[in-house]
C-alpha cells in the first residue's frame, strides 16, 4: 500500500495578485523538489504552466480554493519531504498566502500501488475524517505509527 494525502487551502488572494505572488512564484520549485524526492510516486498535475502548480484544481467554483494531492510510498518519505526540506519553510509561512481554514483541511489515506486517486475520491475521504474522526479511511499524522517529525517541527492539532 501507498500512502495518498490531500492538503487543501483557499488563497488570499487570485493567484495573480501580488499578495500571494512568492507563493505562486515559488510553486514549481518546490513541486519538483517533491517529484525528485525518496519515496515520491505521483503528483496530481495542473496544467503545466509554469508558476501555475497545482492551483488550477481548484474546489468547487472557488479558484483561490486549491488543493494538493500527492501519493507516497510511505509516511516517513511524506514527512522528509514535509519538514526536512525547503518545503518547510513555505509550511511555516502559510499564513502570507492562505486563510485560515476553520475546519479539517488535511486528510491522509492507504491506497493500492498503482491507485492514482481523484480529487473527489480526496475530498471524501476529508469529508469522512471531519465527520467521523480518524480511522482506518481517512486520518492524520497523529495515527501513523513510522511518523514522528510532525510532533517536533510545528504541526499543529487543527493542521493534522
Amino acid at each position: 500500500m501507498h500512502l495518498a494525502e490531500l492538503n487543501v487551502g483557499r488563497l488570499l488572494a487570485p493567484t495573480d495578485d501580488p499578495r500571494v505572488a512568492e507563493f505562486m512564484e515559488n510553486l514549481d520549485r518546490v513541486n519538483g523538489l517533491g517529484r525528485r524526492m525518496p519515496g515520491f510516486v505521483w503528483m496530481m498535475e495542473g496544467s503545466g504552466e509554469p508558476g501555475t502548480g497545482n492551483t488550477e484544481n481548484n474546489i468547487g467554483d472557488d479558484p483561490q480554493f486549491v488543493a494538493n494531492l500527492t501519493v507516497w510510498e510511505d509516511a516517513p518519505s511524506l514527512e522528509q519531504f514535509v519538514w526536512g526540506t525547503i518545503h518547510k519553510q513555505f509550511y511555516e509561512r502559510r499564513q502570507d498566502w492562505f486563510e485560515i481554514l476553520g475546519e479539517q483541511h488535511f486528510v491522509m489515506w492507504w491506497v493500492p500501488r498503482g491507485h492514482r486517486p481523484t480529487l473527489e475520491e480526496a475530498l471524501a475521504r476529508l469529508h469522512d475524517l471531519r465527520e467521523n474522526g480518524p480511522s482506518d479511511r481517512a486520518f492524520g499524522w497523529a495515527q501513523l505509527k513510522d511518523a514522528d517529525m510532525w510532533r517536533s517541527h510545528g504541526c499543529v492539532h487543527a493542521a493534522e
